[in-house]
Order: structure tokens, then sequence, then C-alpha cells
């Protein structure tokens, strides 16, 4: 073609500097970005098979199972946000026609029970309204009822803002030769996870939320129970790109002396996971969870002094890290959230899925968490309450 045959101009946007808004993400995630993992993310990229990246990889996997509390083998980062480790747990574990149970107390159990189904799972169901949580002897209950090869639970069910009781969950599990898979997206690092002591078989949790770096990479640890699982299957995984067999391999989980490419990892995102990691490892576990605990209690008594009501009745359960509060009668949730954005450049959201319409959010995750967000949250929530419209109920 000849020079000077290009119809269609270049966008008139893309001629102007990018330019971002200064806000305090005190939604459900993502969280701001501390400036040590900015500048993690500035620095220049290297190959994603070199020594040193292999390296980096290596950091990763060792302060994944710290903060998981594991010393599973297969440990690793998945190349994608938490919907990728979701996927990658259910593909990898669960064959067409095989049973799966999954706890719906929210969005993310309706999630999970969509995915198994897209794989041809026989999929059941135990639900409790948004706020709610499951006891040890319903759990049990559809374990006999179900035999189910894989349960499936929300830990931090940012939706509703519940935490979910982990505790005698995985021994009931392999009682009844099922695996115990726990979705921790929204709760690693603000609430106790102690994954081989629980008898959690595979946990996930992504990067944006309480780990603070730019959401795309995901987390997630396979116990030896779920590796046999995994790889004694009749077929192979739906997924190519989720294969754990081929993910092994790209991170140094199978024992072989060289690692194959797969696909070219998130270079800089592994970058700003590793410091992630590190902070993590330098804050350490309790103290991070004490934090976020003292913050979130901080935040309610808050609510609770302007008249707020906050959705999760009992208190042992509420998830420190993204409380939620019910919409006060007679106001629009959308009205409140947009003054708080537009007056304050601070960010709440409304409910998500089944909890639609019923809550405001408001997320305080690592570097977020502490009491002067919390009161900027406040404030913001104040101010919108005076100035936006109250119907009469």
């Amino acid at each position: 073609l000849a020079m000077g045959s290009v119809s269609i101009p270049p966008p008139a946007s893309l001629l102007r500097p990018l330019e971002t808004p200064q806000r305090l993400l005190s939604g459900p995630g993502p969280s701001n970005v501390p400036p040590r993992v900015l500048a993690a993310a500035a620095r220049q990229i290297i190959g994603h098979m070199h020594g040193e990246m292999l390296e980096i990889m290596d950091d990763i996997k060792k302060g994944i199972q710290y903060a998981f509390q594991t010393q599973n083998n297969m440990t690793l980062a998945m190349s994608g946000p938490g919907h990728v480790a979701m996927e990658c747990a259910i593909f990898n574990t669960v064959e067409s026609g095989e049973s799966v149970l999954v706890a719906v107390n929210g969005i993310w159990g309706e999630r999970a029970a969509e995915i198994a189904e897209r794989i041809g799972a026989r999929v059941n169901t135990i639900v409790k309204p948004p706020g709610g949580y499951f006891t040890k002897e319903e759990i049990e209950q559809a374990l006999v009822e179900h035999k189910p090869v894989i349960f499936f639970l929300t830990h931090g069910e940012s939706s509703s803002g519940v935490v979910h009781p982990l505790d005698g969950i995985g021994d009931l599990c392999h009682s009844h030769n099922c695996l115990f898979l726990l979705d921790a997206v929204a709760s690693l690092g603000g609430s106790p996870i102690l994954m081989d002591k629980q008898g959690i078989d595979i946990l996930y949790t992504g990067s944006q939320k309480v780990l603070n770096s730019p959401p795309g990479t995901a987390p997630i640890s396979f116990s030896e129970r779920a590796c046999k699982k995994m790889f004694h299957r009749k077929t192979k995984p739906l997924s190519y790109f989720l294969d754990m067999g081929w993910l092994a391999n790209y991170w140094g989980c199978d024992g072989k002396p060289t690692r194959t490419y797969h696909h070219t990892g998130p270079i800089s995102g592994f970058f700003t996971l590793r410091e992630s990691l590190a902070i993590l490892a330098e804050m350490g576990l309790e103290n991070s969870w004490n934090r976020h605990k003292e913050v979130a209690e901080h935040l309610h008594k808050g609510l609770e002094s302007m008249g707020f009501k906050l959705f999760v009745q009992e208190k042992h359960v509420r998830l420190p890290t993204v409380t939620t509060i019910t919409v006060p009668p007679g106001y629009d949730w959308r009205e409140i959230t947009v003054y708080a954005m537009k007056h304050h450049n601070v960010e709440i959201s409304g409910g998500l899925g089944p909890s639609s319409g019923m809550v405001l959010r408001v997320g305080l995750m690592g570097y977020n968490s502490n009491k002067a967000n919390a009161d900027k949250v406040l404030e913001a929530l104040r101010e919108a309450l005076k100035h936006c419209h109250k119907s009469k109920v």
C-alpha cells in the first residue's frame, strides 16, 4: 500500500497527556498503592525467563507461603486477577460430571458455582442471605448428602462484609473425602488464616486488596491432597493457560531441573507483588491482623455514633477489611457515594450481587488501614447525610 493511505486519524484524546485523580480508595478494592510498591512498578522490565526473574518468582513463592502460613511446595502467583485463581482452582481439581458443593452467602459463591457449572460439574449449593454464614452442622449435612470432590467457601465475603469462621471445616471435608477450597481475596493479610493448621487444600487471594499491589497477580497454593487429585485426572484441564501441569514447571514447583516457557508473566506485576509481600513480612502477619481489627473497630464506633447501622449483626463475623453499612432509611445509596467522591475524593461503594441496594461498603486495607483514613471516611459520610436528599420513609 502507498504511503498516505491511512484514513483513520490518531485519536485526539491520546495526543493529550495521561491524567489520573488522587483519591482515597476506601471501597472494597483496589486499594491505594504505597510509594515503595509504585517504585517497584517503575523499574525497567527484564526477561520473563531471566535468572534474576526466576529468583524474584522464588521470593514471591516464599512470601506467599508466609502470608498463607503453609509449607505447600505447590505455591505460586497466577498471572491475572482473583477470578483467574478461582478458575484455576476449579478447572484443575474438578472434572466434568463430578459433584461440587458451593457455599453461597454473597456474590463470590455465586460466581464459583457458575464456573463449576460451565465445566460440566454437578453443582450443589447451600445458601444464606447476605450477612449470613454456615454452621459446621449445615456444612456436614450437605457433604453427606452431595458427596462432593470439593467444597468452596468464601472466607471474606466482600459483598456482604462477612468473615467466615474456619476452624474445623477442613477436618470435616477430609473426613468426607472432599477438598476444602477457600477464597481469601478480601481477607488475606487482614484476618487470621492458617492454611496448613486449618486443613485448607486450596487457598487463593488477589494482589489489589490488603497486599496493596496493582490488580493483576493472584497468589494461590495447593496442598499435597489437592495435588494428588489434580495430577491424577482422567481428562486434561479445560484451560491451557490455567493448566497447573505447565504452571508448576514455570514456577519451579515440580522438581524438574529446568523451567520451560509457558506464557509471559506480568513482569512489573511480579516486581510489585514481591515488594508487597516483603512489606507484609517486615510488618509481621499478626501485627497486620491486629491493625485491621483495631481500625475496623474505630470505624464501627464512629459509624454507630453517627446513627448508622452495621449490616452484619454478629461482631465476631464482621470482616475487618470491608465494612458493610445498612443504607440509611430515606437515602439513595448512589447519592451518598457520589457525594463522597465529588466533595471528598473518597471512594465508598454500594452493594454487589445479592447485597445490591442494601449496603454501603467501606474498605480499609493494608496501607489504607489506619485511623486517619477511617476518620476521612466518617467525615465524608457525615457531610453526605447533611447534604443528600432524604425522603420521608
